[in-house]
């Protein structure tokens, strides 16, 4: 069986937020959403829960972070060029995301980053596959 990742992430406005996520590409499996959650796929092997804050609050007992102030983890996504990359960031900014840094070029990589309506942290990028093989430069 193929490892798959579910990040679950709380969001205040989850119609807005399947939204936001849709404008970007990505499709909501019916199979797993209701009025308290959405499932986003992103590929065969990543999803996104999106959840009430009353939904997310019943797996945890700790309070949810408030990542309009603070962030509580950032999340990559790999894409096949830059121009890919490019793609995405405009897509979630006029979904009305916004810009967590300028697009950032180390030749070899290049990502952008962004935070989605709650403030959760994403981040795009394109790595040269070269350099993908080789591993990371030596400094």
């Amino acid at each position: 069986m193929t490892t798959s990742i579910f990040v679950n992430l709380p969001v205040a406005d989850l119609e807005a937020s399947k939204a936001f996520y849709t404008a970007l590409g990505y499709t909501i499996n019916p199979n797993f959403t209701d009025e308290t959650a959405a499932c986003v796929v992103f590929s065969d092997t990543i999803y996104t829960m999106l959840l009430t804050h009353d939904k997310f609050s019943q797996f945890t007992k700790q309070p949810i972070a408030d990542t309009k102030n603070s962030t509580a983890a950032i999340l990559a996504l790999s894409a096949d060029s830059r121009e890919d990359v490019d793609a995405l960031a405009a897509k979630a900014l006029e979904a009305g995301g916004s810009e967590t840094y300028e697009a950032q070029d180390m030749g070899f990589m290049y990502s952008r980053a962004f935070s989605d309506l709650d403030g959760h942290h994403w981040e795009v990028l394109w790595m040269d596959p070269a350099a993908a093989q080789d591993g990371p430069p030596e400094h």
